[in-house]
């Protein structure tokens, strides 16, 4: 697989600061959550805030994946076929452990 560098190529400042927001949200959820279970509130309530949870980070994880699309990967596609080969491999084993 290839390497992982330090940093992205390019992150639009829109979309950073909407990830944050929602990270922000999803942070008091979970703490939301934790609260639940400590009260023993009733189990159905917990696992739908869980299921709330669970989509707004796959939200955020759409957008992180659609940037490095759009920044990252077409970037390395450009470079040539070594680097295209390498971007390819890493994209469809980022999608395969995403879906699971």
């Amino acid at each position: 697989m290839k390497h992982s560098p330090e940093h992205a190529v390019a992150v639009e400042p829109e979309v950073k600061d909407a990830n944050l927001k929602r990270l922000r949200r999803i942070e008091g959820q979970i703490r939301g959550i934790h609260k639940m279970v400590e009260e023993d509130r009733y189990c159905p309530d917990i696992i739908t805030q869980i299921a709330s949870a669970q989509q707004a980070l796959r939200g955020v994880g759409r957008q992180l994946l659609r940037n490095h699309l759009k920044h990252c990967a077409t970037t390395a596609i450009k470079k040539g076929p070594k680097e295209a080969d390498a971007t390819y491999d890493e994209l469809l084993e980022l999608v395969y452990r995403h879906l699971r």
